[in-house]
């Protein structure tokens, strides 16, 4: 039978919903049956898990997920993808009675005008956990990000897997999910993970693959399994906090690179990560307008090293004094403390900074210090930022507890990374170098490393001092001033550290009036832009996660 032509005038609303009006008909326009539909179903998605869970989830100090995206992305920039995903049930006319929305929000927004991709679980249903979710649904906008080319911001909160729920899916399956481009995104676009609660199994590896990750005291925990897991499976009776809180994971293990105060100082520190990366390896690190004179000099740069070798100084306060004012944004400050990993901007160019603390451990290069370095030189080669070292390296961290972690190794690790790095690098040798951790200062042989040294620096295989109780041990100990001796023959050494003599070789580019650094840099990072566009793309590794 042929099909009957649609009088668009006689034709009559499904469901019986609304009337047919002909034309010219005063009234409101027909009620299309699909409009109650979009509605109720709109009004399902937008209760998450209802009104009870919700005021538990703010009884316990913590945005939904919907809340979270508000606070996080421009005011009515969100668009949500697959917002009618979950589990519906029917009457027996096949009318919707309820419906349960799958627990995660996925969609894309702006942040600071710039599109981003989103995924945000939701604990209000189920507890967030991945066995009840879509992952079809998570795994559709992180694909999305990667072949759009949008940076990809996750805000983790799950129970991770639930064993209740197996008889529902009627099964077990091998772990994993095939069709998730893990490895590929960090490539490709900048990849933010927030533990916003509990992101247990995982909920962890989508905070910690990632380029940078954060956690908030007291309310985010982090573990492979939690503490019901932890019990049988190893005896320990401990808690979220001491299992996987920040005080673990943001202040010691390196797990996560930042504490947040709160979920508001999480955001922030999102946007603020972000502005200084492209949104993708096809793309140059975003420019920002001069704020600050790039010929600024600060008198106490001239002073800001001791006369003291033994002294420490406030190596933050010199980064300050050198970058764009403002711009300094630390990662990972509380873990691998002997080094400081920041981004920052010069004349309004993002960069990549390096630099050793010399109240941590005089600055020694750890295996700690080693990972840090290793994580962060792939993530600024990964986005074309270059790098600045400012270099005050007394050696690699001895001990047997050193050797015990593989501190040599690792320290090798973190040369590799700096050889294998194509950006640009600077190197500021502020004080000292010494030794396999003093070589580890950037690319070596190439001019892509440029070099300058303040006059307080000094460097060689091994520092004089121990040099000199090494070399002549018998000498000091059968003396009978051993300490006089000791003195006398550094003394007889210490001219060879005047970094002049290495400058006649021309062991070292230039060396510079500290108080020069920034209008150096300054001028330095405008020829490093000009190279930028050569090392655009998809590097030939990923992220050393």
């Amino acid at each position: 039978m042929a099909e009957r032509p649609i009088d668009a005038a006689a034709d009559t609303p499904r469901n019986g919903e609304g009337t047919a009006r002909t034309a010219g008909t005063e009234g409101p326009p027909p009620r299309m049956w699909w409009e109650k539909e979009l509605s109720r179903r709109t009004a399902f998605a937008l209760a998450m898990g209802g009104p009870k869970n919700v005021n538990r989830q703010h009884e316990r100090g913590q945005l939904t997920a919907r809340e979270r995206i508000d606070e996080l992305v421009d005011t009515g920039s969100w668009h949500e993808v697959g917002m009618f995903t979950g589990k519906a049930s029917y009457d027996e006319d096949h009318g919707l009675v309820s419906f349960v929305p799958a627990n995660v929000v996925v969609g894309t927004g702006r942040i600071d005008s710039r599109d981003v991709a989103l995924v945000a679980e939701d604990f209000t249903v189920r507890g967030g956990s991945s066995e009840a979710t879509s992952p079809e649904k998570w795994q559709y906008i992180e694909r999305f990000a990667l072949e759009y080319k949008l940076p990809l911001v996750r805000l983790v909160e799950t129970a991770g897997g639930s064993i209740n729920l197996l008889k529902q899916s009627g099964g077990t399956k091998i772990p994993g999910y095939p069709h998730w481009p893990l490895a590929d995104l960090l490539g490709v676009v900048p990849v933010v993970g927030v533990a916003l609660g509990a992101s247990a199994g995982l909920g962890a590896v989508r905070v910690v693959c990632s380029h940078f990750s954060v956690m908030v005291a007291g309310t985010s925990f982090v573990f492979a399994g939690g503490p019901a897991v932890v019990k049988p499976g190893v005896g320990e009776d401990v808690t979220k906090e001491q299992l996987g809180g920040a005080s673990v994971h943001a202040r010691g293990s390196g797990v996560a690179d930042n504490e947040a105060a709160d979920e508001k100082d999480a955001f922030e520190q999102i946007r603020t990560f972000l502005s200084y990366l492209p949104s993708s390896v096809f793309e140059l690190p975003p420019v920002r307008a001069r704020d600050d004179n790039p010929d600024r000099a600060d008198d106490y740069l001239a002073t800001a090293v001791p006369e003291s070798k033994r002294r420490a100084y406030d190596m933050r306060k010199v980064m300050r004094s050198i970058f764009d004012s403002g711009s300094l944004f630390e990662i990972g400050k509380y873990n691998g403390r002997s080094q400081i990993t920041a981004l920052a901007r010069l004349d309004g160019h993002p960069v990549a900074v390096l630099a050793n603390d010399p109240t941590q451990l005089g600055g020694a290069l750890t295996a700690e210090a080693s990972e840090k370095i290793i994580r962060f030189v792939d993530m600024a080669d990964t986005f074309h930022l270059p790098v600045i070292n400012l270099v005050d390296q007394p050696g690699t961290y001895v001990g047997t507890q050193a050797e015990a972690k593989g501190t040599v190794r690792k320290g090798i690790r973190a040369q590799l990374a700096m050889e294998q790095a194509t950006v640009p690098w600077a190197s500021v040798f502020v004080r000292r170098a010494f030794g396999l951790a003093g070589s580890a200062y950037g690319p070596l042989g190439r001019p892509v490393n440029w070099r300058v040294a303040w006059p307080s620096a000094y460097w060689g295989s091994i520092p004089i001092e121990g040099g000199v109780e090494a070399a002549y041990r018998e000498d000091i100990e059968t003396s009978s001033d051993p300490k006089g001796r000791r003195d006398e023959l550094i003394r007889g050494f210490e001219y060879l550290e005047n970094p002049f003599l290495t400058a006649e070789k021309f062991g070292i580019n230039d060396i510079i009036d500290p108080r020069q650094t920034r209008s150096v840099l300054c001028r330095w990072v405008l020829q490093a832009y000009k190279l930028l566009p050569q090392d655009l793309g998809i590097k030939t590794r990923t992220m050393r996660s």
